[in-house]
Parts: C-alpha cells; sequence; structure tokens
C-alpha cells in the first residue's frame, strides 16, 4: 500500500477516488509544527547558534501524528502531496522530520488543480522536497516571530497596544495614511454645465467642454451664472468624427484581482472569497463526479497554460461562439518584480463545466464565484471587441458641447463577460455637420471635489499587491487579523482604523520606522524571493535582518517611555490615589485605581433605577417598575424583588413563573451524600432516567443513577 499525505482531508477524499485501490491518502490538517515558546524571550529561537529553530508538535496534532507514523510503518512507499508553495513545501519538510522520512529521497507531488489527470500526472513524475523553498519560509516565520515577539512586548508593558507584525502593521499604516488624508482633505468647489437636446424623440445630454477654444472650468456660481447667460436657444453640429477602437479583454484573476472583483460584485469579503474559492479547488460533485473546479487559488499570475488553452479552451470557444471569437494566449507582463509567476492563473479545470452546469449542483456563493472565474479565464483568451465611437460636437455662441455614443461592430469577448462590465454609450442616431438642435433645458450644477475613497476590503489587497506587502496566501488573514486586534473596523467593506489602531501606527512610526514602512516591508518579500531562487543564504539573511532590526529595537527600548493610564479626574475612595481609564483583556474599558495591585478598587457605573408603572404589586401591595430581561426585553415586575417574584408582561399578560423550588423532608431522604457530608439524597426525576440527587444542589452537584440513562 502506498501513502499520499495531502493538507485538507476534503482534498484527500478527491484524490483517494481518482488513485483508487494500492493508494491511501490521510490529511495533515495544516501545519503540524510551528516555533515552540521556548529559550531566551520566548522566540524558540537559538540565534546565538545560528537561528537554530525549536520546533514543537501541536499538542492538538499529537494523535494526528501518531496515525501517520503507523501509516507510514506500513507503506511501500509515501509521497507528500501538500500544496504548491512556500508553505506547502515547509510543511512537507516538517511531515518528512517528524515521520522520520528522508528528505533528500522522499517523493513530493505537485499538482494545481484537482483533476484525474493532473492528479496521475504529477504519480508518474514526482519530485522531491525543494530545500529552498522550505528556506524562505522558514526565513519569513523567524523574522516575523522575532518582530511580532519583541516589538509586540515592547509595546504592551510601555503603551497597551496589543501586537505588532510586519505585514499588518505596514498595512494599517496605509490605512491611517488615508484616514488621515481624509479628514485633511479640503474641497474645492466646481461647476459643470450641460445641454438637453432632443434628437428623433430621445433625450441626450451634452455636457460644456470647451469655452473660446480651451477647456471649460468653472469655480463658481457667478462664473457659471455668466456662461449659462451666453448658451443660445439653438445649437449647430461642427463636427462629426468617427474611430473604431479594440478593447482587450482583462487576464485572468488572480489571487488579489479575484478578491477585488468578488467585492465588487458580490460583496464578498476577502476571507470570504478565499473559503469560497478553497472549495471550488479542493472538489465538490458536479453531475455524478467529485472534481476540483479550479486551479490553485493563490496565486500573482496571469499566466494560463498553452495546454489548457490547446486542449480546451480553443475547441470550445471556436464550437460555441465560431472561429471568429478565438483569440490567442497572451504572455503576461513580467515587468513587476514583485510577481512570482509560480503558478498559473485561477482557470477552471475544464471548458466543459460551464457555469449553468456547476450551479446545478453547487451552493449559491460557490455558483457566483465559478461563475465569475470561469468567464473571466474564457474571455481572456478570446478575441478583443471592436466598436465605434463616435463623437459630435455642438456649437454656439464659442461653446462646444460633446456628444458621444458607442456602436459595438463585433462583441468579441464580451459575449461571455459582458454581464460583468459596465454598459457602453448608447449608440448615436445619423447626425450630420451643420444640423442644429434646439436646447431644450440647461444644467448647471455645483460640485466639490471629494477625497480618495476610504480603503475598502477590495481596495486595500490592491494596494498591498502595488506595494509588494505579504503574498496571495497572506492578504485576507493580514485584514482579519487587524479586525480582530481592534485596530480597525469593517462595515459594509469598509476599512476605518480605530483609535488603537492609530496610536499602534503613531508610536510605531517614531520608534519603529521599518516596521510600518511599506518600503522595508516589500524589501523583506525580495529577499525572501533571493533564498527561494538560491541567490540568498537562509543564515545570510537571517544575519542581515536580526542585526538591522535589533539596533533600531535597542534605541526604541531606552527611548520608549511607559505610557501611564488616562486620569479621570476623580479620587479613589479607598486609598486616595487617582482614578484612571484601564482597558481589560477585551479591550472593554474601565475605571479603577492608579495604585493597583496594591489597591484593587474599580469603579462600577450607578445602576439605573427602574421607572415606576403608578400601580401597586397584586401579590405583595409594593410599586410595580419597568424592569429588563438579560435579552433587553421590556417587562414589568414588583419593585419588592427577590422577595416578591410578581411579573406581567406589558400587554397585562403575566409571565411564566418559574418553578419553585423542590422542597424535601426526611421521609424523603434515602441516604446521607458521601460527598458534601451535610445534605442527603433524596428521589429526582430525571429526562432519561430517574436518580438519587442531593438536597445541597446546586452547591453539591452529587448524583446516583437508579437504572440505566434511557437512549
Amino acid at each position: 500500500m502506498k501513502l499520499v499525505i495531502v493538507e485538507s482531508p476534503k482534498k484527500s477524499e478527491t484524490i483517494r477516488r481518482y488513485l483508487g485501490e494500492g493508494y491511501s491518502v490521510m490529511a495533515s490538517e495544516g501545519h503540524i509544527r510551528d516555533l515552540s515558546t521556548k529559550g531566551k524571550g520566548g522566540l524558540g529561537i537559538d540565534i546565538d547558534k545560528g537561528f537554530v529553530a525549536d520546533w514543537e508538535t501541536s499538542p492538538r496534532k499529537k494523535a494526528l501524528v501518531a496515525k501517520l507514523s503507523a501509516e507510514v510503518a506500513k507503506a511501500s512507499e509515501v509521497y507528500l502531496a501538500t500544496d504548491p508553495d512556500r508553505e506547502g513545501e515547509a510543511i512537507s519538510w516538517h511531515l518528512a522530520q517528524v515521520l522520520k522520512l528522508p528528505v533528500d529521497t522522499t517523493k513530493r507531488l505537485q499538482f494545481h488543480e484537482i483533476t484525474k489527470p493532473a492528479i496521475l500526472e504529477a504519480i508518474e513524475h514526482p519530485g522531491l522536497i525543494n530545500m529552498n523553498l522550505v528556506h524562505a519560509q522558514e526565513t519569513r516565520r523567524m523574522e516575523d516571530r522575532i518582530i511580532g515577539f519583541k516589538v509586540s512586548s515592547l509595546l504592551q508593558r510601555r503603551i497597551r497596544v496589543k501586537s505588532a507584525g510586519r505585514v499588518q502593521s505596514s498595512t494599517l499604516r496605509m490605512i491611517v495614511d488615508r484616514k488621515e488624508a481624509i479628514d485633511a482633505f479640503e474641497p474645492q468647489e466646481y461647476w459643470t454645465i450641460e445641454a438637453e437636446i432632443v434628437i428623433d424623440g430621445k433625450k441626450f445630454v451634452a455636457p460644456l467642454t470647451r469655452v473660446d477654444g480651451k477647456p471649460f472650468r468653472c469655480g463658481n456660481k457667478e462664473e457659471a451664472d455668466a456662461i449659462v447667460a451666453r448658451i443660445p436657444n439653438t445649437l449647430t453640429v461642427s463636427s462629426v468624427s468617427r474611430a473604431e477602437k479594440l478593447i482587450m479583454p482583462k487576464a485572468p484573476f488572480s489571487t488579489s484581482t479575484m478578491q477585488q472583483e468578488a467585492f465588487s460584485k458580490y460583496h464578498f469579503s476577502n476571507s470570504k472569497t478565499q473559503s469560497v474559492a478553497q472549495k471550488l479547488y479542493e472538489g465538490l460533485d458536479v453531475h455524478g463526479e467529485h472534481v476540483g473546479l479550479i486551479t490553485y487559488m493563490r496565486t500573482d499570475s496571469t499566466r494560463i497554460s498553452p495546454e489548457f488553452f490547446v486542449r480546451h479552451a480553443a475547441p470550445y470557444i471556436t464550437e460555441t461562439y465560431g472561429r471568429e471569437y478565438l483569440g490567442t494566449v497572451r504572455a503576461p507582463k513580467k515587468t513587476d518584480q514583485k510577481i512570482q509567476d509560480a503558478h498559473e492563473a485561477i482557470r477552471p479545470t475544464g471548458t466543459h463545466r460551464t457555469p449553468e452546469v456547476v450551479a446545478q449542483y453547487v451552493g449559491p456563493d460557490e455558483a457566483k464565484l465559478y461563475r465569475l472565474i470561469y468567464c473571466r479565464a474564457m474571455a481572456s483568451l478570446m478575441a478583443p471587441k471592436r466598436t465605434e465611437r463616435t463623437t459630435v460636437i455642438l456649437s454656439g455662441n464659442g461653446l462646444d458641447f460633446t456628444l458621444g455614443g458607442t456602436r459595438v461592430l463585433f462583441k468579441g469577448y464580451s459575449v461571455i463577460f459582458g454581464e460583468f462590465e459596465d454598459a457602453d454609450d448608447a449608440a448615436l442616431p445619423e447626425i450630420l455637420e451643420g444640423q442644429t438642435f434646439d436646447i431644450s433645458k440647461i444644467n448647471p450644477e455645483q460640485k466639490f471635489t471629494k477625497p480618495e475613497p476610504a480603503y475598502n476590503e477590495a481596495s486595500i489587497v490592491k494596494a498591498m499587491e502595488e506595494k509588494g506587502i505579504g503574498r496571495p496566501s497572506t492578504y485576507a488573514s493580514t485584514i482579519d487579523t487587524l479586525i480582530k486586534r481592534k485596530y480597525v473596523t469593517a462595515t459594509k467593506g469598509v476599512i476605518t482604523p480605530t483609535e488603537d489602531g492609530i496610536r499602534a501606527v503613531k508610536v510605531l512610526q517614531q520608534f519603529f520606522p521599518d516596521v510600518v514602512s511599506t518600503d522595508y516591508t516589500a524589501s523583506m518579500e525580495r529577499q525572501l524571493d533571493k533564498v527561494e531562487s538560491g541567490e540568498k543564504t537562509f543564515l545570510g539573511t537571517m544575519t542581515e535582518f536580526y542585526d538591522s532590526f535589533m539596533e533600531t529595537y535597542d534605541r526604541a527600548k531606552e527611548e520608549i517611555k511607559k505610557v501611564g493610564d488616562e486620569p479621570t479626574g476623580e479620587i479613589c475612595p479607598k486609598c486616595g490615589r487617582p482614578l484612571v481609564y484601564k482597558k481589560n483583556k477585551k479591550g472593554e474599558q474601565f475605571v479603577g485605581c492608579s495604585g493597583y495591585p496594591h489597591c484593587k478598587y474599580i469603579s462600577t457605573p450607578e445602576r439605573e433605577k427602574d421607572e415606576a408603572v403608578g400601580e401597586m404589586c397584586p401579590e405583595c401591595g409594593k410599586p410595580l417598575v419597568y424592569k429588563k430581561s438579560r435579552k433587553g426585553e421590556k417587562f414589568i415586575g414588583c419593585s419588592g424583588f427577590p422577595s416578591c417574584r410578581y411579573t406581567r408582561n406589558l400587554d397585562g399578560t403575566e409571565k411564566k413563573k418559574p418553578a419553585a423550588k423542590a422542597k424535601f423532608t426526611e421521609k424523603d431522604y434515602v441516604k446521607p451524600c458521601p460527598v458534601c457530608k451535610t445534605g442527603f439524597l433524596v428521589l429526582r426525576k430525571g429526562k432519561k432516567a430517574d436518580f438519587l440527587g442531593c438536597t445541597n444542589f446546586p452547591k453539591c452537584r452529587h448524583m446516583e443513577w437508579l437504572e440505566k440513562k434511557k437512549s
């Protein structure tokens, strides 16, 4: 029996079907080891011995590792088939180490889609663990651990900021910088003027574009009124021009562009997009076949393999739309050094599984994202759209108004992707030079310039990609981390920094400028790429990073002062020290004594007095008041609670009273309680069986079943 180890249990089910008898497929369920928190500073790294890592098996993975070890002992051959990226390569290496597999001979499978041909091809042509990839991932993990632990612990002690990290902090700075730019923006007034005309019974709107031969610009009402006064009742067509234009299809999706479009079209968060894409990649049941529907969804490439074009896309496009719709495989622009191009772009694994077919078998979210991926990838391999743009200039009294329209000459790729694009301008009717048209209405409008919008979950990923911060696998998790740390909020996808987030960035900018610098973070990513390619060594890269970082850290440790709690202006009633605002572990603010831990006084807000109803309790005669339940529901109750438990709903109906506490006498006692020694065991009726329970319940919860519980 041969053993194949993958990361995901879902993926293992799919691959097991493809390989059939003779193969056992198990899942590692992600990472099985991570850096321990032992050693100096809890880093889990022995820096003095050349950055030797202390890798520790996760406690919750020990049972799984035992199962894997047992299977390895029985297997005639072991294949490691974790994800085809740095992280996946590192997981394979950790598996080899823990399961005592020889790293230099254990077979490593790589496939970028989970289909039967791809899996069988990988089995036929296995590789070995790429140690350069492992070293790159090891470098990333250690750098992040050193920055995270050292900077976070210092900030927590001095200014009570929760955490800092290489990628999250530079991303947070971009968000804070954008917020500050928005707050500082001063809007400028400007005006637009449009003329409405009717042609062949249809209304058209022509904006004013030139005044006395110069581009139209207007900054106040007086100027706008003066121009409006010049507009004649009739405009004459001074020119008609037509120009053909080829509109090329967009490239297929990379991780970031997929997240941006999914947010734009469906308002999917980045984490939701990645979760849905993971399901499509790992495999779903479609038309009686369990198959991976898309290629690997963590990629920065826009490359599509020629094999897919020749074997799948070209025949499908030709047969479905005609040969004139067939395009070519365009090479991606490799001008950006940040792109690794390790995997193909995200595309469907087969053209015959159209969005309409797949939608019958999967959930609505999976159907939406698959449709977007399928149409984008197929459109990228089709012919461009051809349009004719007509521009008409209508003039009068030195004023030029422009009217535009578009006529589609050839749909090209838009036959499949047109639903995701903005509609073209409507085609204009036949218009000739010298024609005149009466103006039916003039629309002057005051407007103000606007700042760049706040980042949303799509635009922040685009900015991270442009700046080279992080990699496709980290975009969504970085945003999630900032939200969990309460450094930002994401309301309807719009990302806004919190006070804690702004404060963290200010302190980091002052004492750790590199940590929040996008250039520094992007430079580190490029260093990791060089480790991956073999241009740089692990030890050299770590030494260079550590020496530079510790110089900054030591300086900050000396300069940064501990920030005290903000005083409330009140005095502690117990010890006379000032009261201050504090935060608990959940980040909730409260008022406490500045003398903690010597004085543990905490101020609790006064409870609001219950509002009187104006009636007396029918049971005890005390005033009735309005109360609120734990769920926030309002009801009427007795002010004598807990002595009197009378309650009723606002509509007058009495609330169901809780069952009275059971009372027992000596004749009910069966025997003394062997646990608390002061109570007695009495007969009680349970939902599934009768039992003996202590009369001191709930303080003593001892019980003895009288019979076997009913199943």
